[in-house]
């Protein structure tokens, strides 16, 4: 073999090498997305009962299909295990704002739901003037104005509005209010885990919302036992 031969068998061996590592890279990659999308994965994982080889072989479908290109089984294997590396340090940040939660629950509440109108809106400025020592949660969509509070006051404060503004009522429902540290803000996933815990008990949140530190979840009376025990289970694990 001549000098230019090897020179170019060099050159040659450089090429596949950067090919293959630049595809194991890609590889990882859409490994990562496709398990960032899938909550019962991360748990899979996280909690140690997600078999790598049977996870990599569910999802190697879906990978050659994003990759445009087959792929082999053990390259998507290996990726599943460096997500699993990745994903456990992105819960440890989540866990330890769960660590520093605590629960307090509200029940025998009401949920209103009213069209958001200019005299409406004057309406529940005026209410949370007026019922300041009550509990009383109001959150704002384009088009409608929903309000949770004790069924105590339903009957005064239904009056208020005209029947046919009222896009909902439900009696009967209890409010989960998680209240955690502030670094909740700048930590993602921690809402997401509170509502998985719940959906994973079949509990369903029938309305929900965030206030500064506080995480609002509105269950039925039924479910409040069950939901208080997810979460409770839930923080208790993220202090061990």
């Amino acid at each position: 073999m001549t000098k230019i031969d090897h020179v170019a068998k060099r050159r040659k061996d450089r090429v596949i090498i950067h090919q293959s590592a630049k595809g194991e890279g890609s590889v990882s990659k859409i490994v990562n997305k496709i398990i960032e999308n899938d909550v019962a994965l991360q748990d899979a994982l996280r909690r140690d009962y997600g078999n790598f080889s049977a996870i990599a072989r569910m999802i190697k479908p879906k990978v050659e299909e994003m990759a445009q290109r087959e792929v082999k089984l053990q390259s998507i294997v290996t990726a599943v295990k460096r997500a699993k590396g990745f994903h456990e340090r992105f819960f440890e940040n989540v866990k330890g704002v769960i660590s520093k939660s605590t629960i307090n629950v509200r029940t025998d509440v009401v949920k209103l739901s009213i069209e958001k109108t200019r005299k409406n809106l004057v309406t529940m400025r005026n209410l949370l003037a007026e019922y300041q020592e009550e509990f009383l949660q109001v959150s704002e969509s384009i088009s409608a104005i929903t309000l949770v509070f004790d069924q105590k006051l339903f009957h005064e404060i239904r009056s208020l509005f005209k029947k046919e503004d009222v896009l909902e009522e439900k009696t009967n429902l209890a409010a989960i209010i998680v209240r955690s540290p502030e670094e909740i803000a700048e930590t993602p996933g921690c809402i997401a885990t509170f509502y998985s815990q719940l959906s994973r008990r079949q509990i369903n949140i029938d309305d929900t919302t965030s206030c500064f530190t506080d995480t609002i979840m509105i269950v039925k009376m039924e479910d409040v036992g069950a939901a208080f025990s997810a979460l409770t289970e839930l923080i208790s694990e993220a202090r061990k």
